[in-house]
């Protein structure tokens, strides 16, 4: 994969950032704490080898942790509650999709954690609307 510069912020706009590098993992991750911390059915997660730099707001940054998680971060926007990402392993930027201002040109690759998925969640039969019905 070549090196993006992807950029994207919180739900306020006030958290900003840019992540440079190379996309490597892309999943739409159904564990429990991911759906806690979403409050929807699955988190959709980019992770990018590369560096991570907040142009804005980084002051605002909350994170929290859950006490026994080994990998679990949430980080967070203090104003708004939106998620931004966050530099895991050295080298490695956890993304969430959903902050992304821009298309990455990694698509969904595996849907992981599936056997513990909300019964409700990404069920088909679902009707589709472009915009509210």
């Amino acid at each position: 994969m070549p090196v993006e510069t992807l950029t994207g912020r919180c739900l306020c706009g006030q958290v900003r950032y840019t992540a440079v590098g190379e996309p490597v993992r892309f999943y739409h991750c159904h564990c429990s704490r991911c759906r806690h911390a979403t409050g929807t059915g699955h988190a959709s997660n980019l992770f990018l080898s590369g560096t991570l730099t907040f142009d804005s707001g980084e002051d605002l940054l909350r994170r929290f942790s859950p006490p026994d998680a080994v990998r679990f971060t949430n980080t967070f926007c203090s104003e708004c509650g939106g998620r931004v990402p966050r530099v895991g392993s050295p080298g490695m930027v956890f993304i969430p999709a959903g902050s992304l201002d821009v298309e990455p040109s990694l698509a969904p690759q595996a849907r992981i954690f599936f056997g513990s998925k909300a019964s409700w969640a990404c069920s088909g039969g679902v009707p589709e609307h472009d915009m509210l019905p």
